[in-house]
Protein backbone atom coordinates (compact mmCIF):
# COMPACT_ATOMS: atom_id res chain seq x y z
CA UNK A 1 0.00 0.00 0.00
CA UNK A 2 1.18 3.17 -0.73
CA UNK A 3 1.64 5.88 1.76
CA UNK A 4 1.20 3.22 4.19
CA UNK A 5 0.33 4.96 7.96
CA UNK A 6 -1.10 4.69 10.92
CA UNK A 7 -2.23 7.01 12.75
CA UNK A 8 -4.17 4.80 16.00
CA UNK A 9 -1.23 3.75 17.62
CA UNK A 10 -0.66 3.27 21.55
CA UNK A 11 2.52 2.69 23.47
CA UNK A 12 3.67 2.12 27.15
CA UNK A 13 2.48 5.88 27.94
CA UNK A 14 -0.72 4.28 27.84
CA UNK A 15 -2.06 0.78 28.04
CA UNK A 16 0.53 -0.35 24.49
CA UNK A 17 3.32 -3.45 24.63
CA UNK A 18 5.94 -1.50 23.12
CA UNK A 19 7.93 1.53 23.62
CA UNK A 20 7.13 4.14 21.12
CA UNK A 21 10.83 3.93 19.79
CA UNK A 22 10.50 0.32 19.56
CA UNK A 23 7.23 1.04 17.30
CA UNK A 24 8.76 3.48 14.89
CA UNK A 25 12.00 0.69 14.21
CA UNK A 26 9.09 -2.18 13.30
CA UNK A 27 7.37 0.51 11.52
CA UNK A 28 10.41 1.44 8.87
CA UNK A 29 11.00 -2.09 8.68
CA UNK A 30 7.53 -2.92 7.53
CA UNK A 31 7.97 0.35 5.08
CA UNK A 32 5.53 2.61 6.79
CA UNK A 33 6.20 6.43 5.27
CA UNK A 34 4.69 7.97 8.16
CA UNK A 35 2.98 6.79 11.93
CA UNK A 36 1.26 8.86 14.83
CA UNK A 37 1.00 8.08 18.21
CA UNK A 38 -2.55 8.71 19.67
CA UNK A 39 -1.52 7.91 23.55
CA UNK A 40 -4.98 8.02 25.75
CA UNK A 41 -6.21 10.70 27.73
CA UNK A 42 -5.70 11.16 31.41
CA UNK A 43 -8.86 9.67 33.10
CA UNK A 44 -9.88 10.75 36.58
CA UNK A 45 -12.29 7.51 36.36
CA UNK A 46 -10.41 5.46 34.31
CA UNK A 47 -8.33 1.85 35.22
CA UNK A 48 -4.48 2.13 35.85
CA UNK A 49 -3.16 2.21 32.40
CA UNK A 50 -3.98 6.07 31.57
CA UNK A 51 -2.32 7.02 34.85
CA UNK A 52 1.30 7.37 32.56
CA UNK A 53 -0.87 10.83 30.65
CA UNK A 54 -1.49 12.26 34.10
CA UNK A 55 0.45 15.67 33.53
CA UNK A 56 3.39 15.60 33.76
CA UNK A 57 3.27 12.59 32.28
CA UNK A 58 1.74 13.89 28.84
CA UNK A 59 4.61 16.66 28.57
CA UNK A 60 6.78 13.64 28.91
CA UNK A 61 4.88 11.83 26.04
CA UNK A 62 4.80 14.26 23.86
CA UNK A 63 8.76 15.28 24.14
CA UNK A 64 9.86 11.27 23.25
CA UNK A 65 7.38 11.67 20.50
CA UNK A 66 8.98 15.33 19.27
CA UNK A 67 12.65 13.42 20.08
CA UNK A 68 11.44 10.79 17.57
CA UNK A 69 10.39 12.83 15.36
CA UNK A 70 14.29 14.88 15.03
CA UNK A 71 15.94 11.81 15.38
CA UNK A 72 14.09 9.07 12.98
CA UNK A 73 13.71 12.37 10.22
CA UNK A 74 13.86 11.45 6.95
CA UNK A 75 13.43 7.95 7.42
CA UNK A 76 9.97 8.34 8.52
CA UNK A 77 7.32 10.86 9.60
CA UNK A 78 6.30 10.80 13.08
CA UNK A 79 3.18 12.69 14.36
CA UNK A 80 2.56 13.50 18.22
CA UNK A 81 -1.56 12.87 18.85
CA UNK A 82 -4.25 12.04 21.49
CA UNK A 83 -7.21 9.90 21.65
CA UNK A 84 -9.19 11.77 23.89
CA UNK A 85 -11.95 9.87 25.79
CA UNK A 86 -14.99 12.14 25.90
CA UNK A 87 -15.04 12.82 29.53
CA UNK A 88 -11.41 13.95 30.22
CA UNK A 89 -10.25 16.70 31.38
CA UNK A 90 -6.75 17.64 29.51
CA UNK A 91 -4.95 20.07 27.54
CA UNK A 92 -5.80 19.55 23.68
CA UNK A 93 -3.10 22.10 22.61
CA UNK A 94 0.32 20.89 21.13
CA UNK A 95 -0.87 18.07 19.47
CA UNK A 96 -0.54 17.12 15.50
CA UNK A 97 -4.26 15.83 15.12
CA UNK A 98 -6.83 14.64 18.11
CA UNK A 99 -8.88 11.15 17.97
CA UNK A 100 -12.08 11.96 19.71
CA UNK A 101 -13.67 8.85 21.61
CA UNK A 102 -16.53 7.03 23.81
CA UNK A 103 -15.43 4.45 26.03
CA UNK A 104 -17.80 5.74 29.20
CA UNK A 105 -21.64 5.77 29.66
CA UNK A 106 -22.37 8.84 31.76
CA UNK A 107 -24.96 7.10 33.88
CA UNK A 108 -26.37 9.35 37.19
CA UNK A 109 -23.45 11.48 36.72
CA UNK A 110 -20.92 8.55 37.28
CA UNK A 111 -18.49 7.51 33.84
CA UNK A 112 -19.27 3.45 33.28
CA UNK A 113 -16.72 1.97 31.52
CA UNK A 114 -18.20 -0.33 28.92
CA UNK A 115 -14.95 -1.02 26.54
CA UNK A 116 -14.69 -4.60 29.02
CA UNK A 117 -15.22 -7.91 28.36
CA UNK A 118 -18.58 -9.51 27.43
CA UNK A 119 -19.36 -10.29 30.71
CA UNK A 120 -18.98 -6.48 32.32
CA UNK A 121 -21.15 -5.61 29.09
CA UNK A 122 -23.77 -7.99 30.30
CA UNK A 123 -23.33 -6.55 33.61
CA UNK A 124 -23.53 -3.00 32.71
CA UNK A 125 -26.89 -3.60 30.78
CA UNK A 126 -27.96 -6.07 33.37
CA UNK A 127 -27.80 -3.51 36.32
CA UNK A 128 -28.05 0.29 34.27
CA UNK A 129 -30.34 -0.86 31.33
CA UNK A 130 -32.63 -3.84 32.60
CA UNK A 131 -31.44 -6.22 30.96
CA UNK A 132 -32.01 -4.16 27.64
CA UNK A 133 -29.00 -4.25 25.14
CA UNK A 134 -30.33 -2.21 22.57
CA UNK A 135 -31.62 0.37 25.29
CA UNK A 136 -27.62 0.36 26.34
CA UNK A 137 -26.76 0.53 22.37
CA UNK A 138 -29.12 4.13 21.67
CA UNK A 139 -27.62 5.43 25.02
CA UNK A 140 -24.10 4.86 23.24
CA UNK A 141 -25.09 6.68 19.95
CA UNK A 142 -26.70 9.67 21.85
CA UNK A 143 -23.35 9.50 23.51
CA UNK A 144 -21.69 9.87 20.64
CA UNK A 145 -23.77 12.55 19.03
CA UNK A 146 -22.57 15.11 22.30
CA UNK A 147 -18.89 14.55 21.10
CA UNK A 148 -17.91 17.42 19.60
CA UNK A 149 -19.34 19.63 22.81
CA UNK A 150 -15.81 18.48 24.83
CA UNK A 151 -13.23 19.63 22.53
CA UNK A 152 -12.36 20.19 18.35
CA UNK A 153 -11.50 16.58 17.02
CA UNK A 154 -10.02 15.30 13.07
CA UNK A 155 -11.03 11.76 14.03
CA UNK A 156 -13.82 10.18 15.05
CA UNK A 157 -12.53 6.80 16.84
CA UNK A 158 -14.31 3.10 16.28
CA UNK A 159 -17.90 4.38 15.53
CA UNK A 160 -19.21 1.54 16.86
CA UNK A 161 -17.43 0.14 19.24
CA UNK A 162 -20.53 -1.47 20.88
CA UNK A 163 -20.41 -3.89 18.52
CA UNK A 164 -17.16 -5.48 19.84
CA UNK A 165 -18.74 -8.23 20.96
CA UNK A 166 -21.23 -9.50 18.20
CA UNK A 167 -19.51 -11.53 16.70
CA UNK A 168 -19.78 -14.15 19.60
CA UNK A 169 -22.65 -11.90 21.64
CA UNK A 170 -25.84 -10.80 20.55
CA UNK A 171 -26.47 -8.03 23.63
CA UNK A 172 -29.00 -6.08 20.06
CA UNK A 173 -30.23 -6.45 17.08
CA UNK A 174 -27.36 -4.41 14.73
CA UNK A 175 -29.82 -5.23 11.74
CA UNK A 176 -32.60 -3.30 13.58
CA UNK A 177 -34.58 -0.34 11.78
CA UNK A 178 -33.86 1.23 15.69
CA UNK A 179 -30.74 0.98 16.03
CA UNK A 180 -29.59 1.93 12.60
CA UNK A 181 -31.79 4.83 12.74
CA UNK A 182 -29.97 5.71 16.43
CA UNK A 183 -26.37 5.08 14.54
CA UNK A 184 -26.88 7.37 11.89
CA UNK A 185 -28.55 10.31 14.06
CA UNK A 186 -25.19 10.01 15.72
CA UNK A 187 -23.20 10.21 12.13
CA UNK A 188 -25.46 13.09 11.07
CA UNK A 189 -24.97 14.74 14.63
CA UNK A 190 -21.28 14.69 13.98
CA UNK A 191 -21.25 15.92 10.11
CA UNK A 192 -19.43 19.45 9.44
CA UNK A 193 -18.07 19.12 12.72
CA UNK A 194 -15.57 16.34 13.01
CA UNK A 195 -14.01 15.89 8.96
CA UNK A 196 -12.67 11.93 9.26
CA UNK A 197 -13.88 8.95 10.66
CA UNK A 198 -11.55 5.85 11.58
CA UNK A 199 -12.13 2.38 9.34
CA UNK A 200 -10.23 0.24 12.91
CA UNK A 201 -9.24 -3.27 12.82
CA UNK A 202 -8.26 -3.14 16.48
CA UNK A 203 -11.19 -5.92 17.25
CA UNK A 204 -9.86 -7.70 14.45
CA UNK A 205 -6.42 -8.31 15.96
CA UNK A 206 -7.59 -8.17 19.50
CA UNK A 207 -10.76 -10.22 19.86
CA UNK A 208 -10.87 -11.80 16.56
CA UNK A 209 -13.31 -9.98 14.42
CA UNK A 210 -14.39 -10.91 10.80
CA UNK A 211 -15.02 -7.02 9.47
CA UNK A 212 -13.19 -3.64 11.59
CA UNK A 213 -15.66 -0.80 13.09
CA UNK A 214 -17.63 0.67 11.52
CA UNK A 215 -19.91 -1.57 9.36
CA UNK A 216 -21.03 -0.99 5.20
CA UNK A 217 -23.76 0.16 5.98
CA UNK A 218 -22.33 3.13 8.28
CA UNK A 219 -19.66 3.67 5.70
CA UNK A 220 -21.70 4.42 3.34
CA UNK A 221 -23.91 6.64 5.53
CA UNK A 222 -20.55 8.60 6.67
CA UNK A 223 -19.73 9.03 2.41
CA UNK A 224 -23.18 10.36 2.17
CA UNK A 225 -22.91 12.61 4.93
CA UNK A 226 -19.18 13.77 3.80
CA UNK A 227 -16.92 12.49 6.54
CA UNK A 228 -13.55 11.52 5.17
CA UNK A 229 -12.38 8.21 5.64
CA UNK A 230 -8.54 7.19 7.43
CA UNK A 231 -7.13 3.74 7.70
CA UNK A 232 -5.88 2.51 11.41
CA UNK A 233 -5.34 -0.64 13.20
CA UNK A 234 -5.64 0.84 17.03
CA UNK A 235 -2.31 -0.59 17.92
CA UNK A 236 -1.54 -2.12 21.14
CA UNK A 237 0.66 -4.06 20.02
CA UNK A 238 3.82 -3.67 16.74
CA UNK A 239 2.72 -7.37 15.55
CA UNK A 240 0.05 -5.57 14.10
CA UNK A 241 0.88 -1.89 13.05
CA UNK A 242 -0.88 -2.87 9.69
CA UNK A 243 -3.65 -5.90 10.00
CA UNK A 244 -6.41 -5.95 8.14
CA UNK A 245 -5.52 -2.84 6.31
CA UNK A 246 -6.35 -4.55 2.87
CA UNK A 247 -9.45 -5.23 4.65
CA UNK A 248 -10.46 -1.70 5.52
CA UNK A 249 -9.51 -1.04 1.52
CA UNK A 250 -11.89 -3.65 -0.01
CA UNK A 251 -14.68 -2.47 2.67
CA UNK A 252 -14.42 1.30 1.93
CA UNK A 253 -14.37 0.67 -2.21
CA UNK A 254 -17.65 -1.30 -1.51
CA UNK A 255 -18.92 1.68 0.13
CA UNK A 256 -18.05 4.00 -2.91
CA UNK A 257 -14.81 5.50 -1.28
CA UNK A 258 -12.33 6.32 -4.36
CA UNK A 259 -9.73 7.87 -1.53
CA UNK A 260 -8.56 7.91 1.98
CA UNK A 261 -6.89 10.25 4.06
CA UNK A 262 -3.02 10.60 5.65
CA UNK A 263 -1.81 13.54 7.63
CA UNK A 264 0.98 15.13 6.34
CA UNK A 265 3.39 17.79 7.60
CA UNK A 266 1.26 20.23 5.79
CA UNK A 267 -2.10 18.55 6.94
CA UNK A 268 -4.65 15.91 5.76
CA UNK A 269 -4.65 15.15 2.31
CA UNK A 270 -6.67 12.66 0.00
CA UNK A 271 -4.45 9.56 -1.38
CA UNK A 272 -5.87 6.57 -3.61
CA UNK A 273 -7.27 3.52 -1.56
Amino acid sequence: MEHLQNLHMHSTFCDGRNTPEETVQVAIERGFDSIGFSSHSYMYYTPSFAVPMKAPGDRDYRAEIRRLQKAYEGRIDIFCGLEFDMYSICDLTDYDYIIGSVHYLKIDGEPIGFDRSAEVVQSIINTHFGGDGMAYALAYYRTLAELPQYGKFDIIGHFDIITKHAEKVRFFDEEAPVYRRAALEAAEALAGKIPFFEVNTGAMSRYGRCVPYPPLFLMKELRRLGFGAIISSDCHDNRYLDFGFETARELLAEAGFRERYILTKTGFRAVEL
